[in-house]
């Protein structure tokens, strides 16, 4: 136990294995005392079919929570001892339905008294405890079918890894590591245009000098991420140049220097936000999507990769 203690809650599914394999070992002690010949992990299938005449493989999976296969290997292993029978279905034939034989039915019926004592024992040992673990387990189980510890744990990261990363606002020495964030996604998936040299060969004439707005996203430091504000007639901004370095995908960094770009818009008073991209870029628009954006009717763009027009309306 001092191991667990040690480990903390990263030991958690190492803990409960081991609380299931004391379980089930006594379990073993358990139907040996009652002279039943059942494995503890043949349960479930067993009860599952004494309550009913037949059920598929597929039914008794859903019920109990197992897969497909492990089930179909309980039921093969039962049948040797004799405890179940196995038919094909009448009207789909491909389809095999189990059921308890003669003799199976007769384990269940020995059974009862080990049943009612096992519940007994189980019910006086909660008693014991501060905490009802049946029904920990059945919050834990639905708390995890809601959302899974891997999904728990990858927010985790996301949010630890976020407080290292700094939106700062653009210099010239940066400009490098600007143009080689936004050539390597333009490259990956198209060409460089007319466009694009000149908005990453020279950002503060095309950009900043007339009025314009280039953020840099640091993670630990290092440039990984930028995104440009690009002044349109109308007192609205363009959100252009953003890129996020594929060791970066996954901070939430593209989020937040959208973020920082559409809120400086916003306390200029711009009165909307637009953008142009491509729709084989999912993953781009859906950061649209999530930061505000709506599909919007354009000019003709520039740019001969675009496909799809978007603004973000104050």
């Amino acid at each position: 136990m001092d191991f667990y203690e040690t480990t903390g809650k990263m030991a958690l599914g190492s803990r409960l294995r081991r609380l299931s394999e004391q379980m089930t070992e006594q379990a073993a002690g358990i139907y040996d005392l009652y002279q039943v010949d059942l494995q503890p992990k043949w349960f479930p299938v067993f009860y599952c079919l004494s309550s009913t005449e037949e059920k598929s493989i597929t039914d008794i999976a859903r019920e109990i929570g197992h897969t497909h296969p492990s089930v179909s290997q309980i039921v093969r292993e039962m049948a040797v001892k004799g405890y179940v029978m196995e038919k094909k279905g009448e009207a789909d034939g491909r389809k095999n339905f189990v059921m308890l034989s003669p003799t199976g039915s007769q384990v269940r019926q020995k059974m009862q008294p080990q049943v009612d004592d096992v519940t007994s024992a189980i019910e006086k040992a909660m008693k014991e405890t501060h905490q009802d673990l049946w029904k920990a387990i059945g919050e834990w189980e639905l708390l995890l079918e809601q959302k899974s510890l891997l999904h728990r744990v990858r927010e985790e990261k996301k949010t630890r890894e976020s407080t290292q990363v700094e939106i700062v606002a653009y210099t010239p020495a940066y400009q490098p590591a600007y143009r080689q964030l936004n050539e390597e996604w333009i490259t990956k998936y198209f060409r460089m245009e007319e466009g694009d040299y000149k908005a990453l060969d020279h950002p503060q004439e095309y950009i900043l000098d007339k009025g314009g707005y280039i953020y840099i996203g640091l993670y630990k430091g290092e440039p990984v991420a930028a995104c440009a504000l690009i002044p349109m007639s109308d007192g609205g901004f363009e959100l252009a140049k953003m890129a996020v370095s594929p060791k970066a995908q996954g901070l939430g960094i593209g989020y937040l220097i959208g973020k920082a770009c559409i809120d400086k818009a916003r306390n200029l008073g711009a009165p909307r936000v637009y953008l142009e991209s491509n729709t084989t870029l999912k993953a781009a628009i859906n950061l649209y999507h999530k930061l505000g954006f709506r599909k919007a009717a354009g000019p003709p763009s520039p740019y001969e990769r675009a496909n799809i027009q978007m603004e973000l309306v104050f």
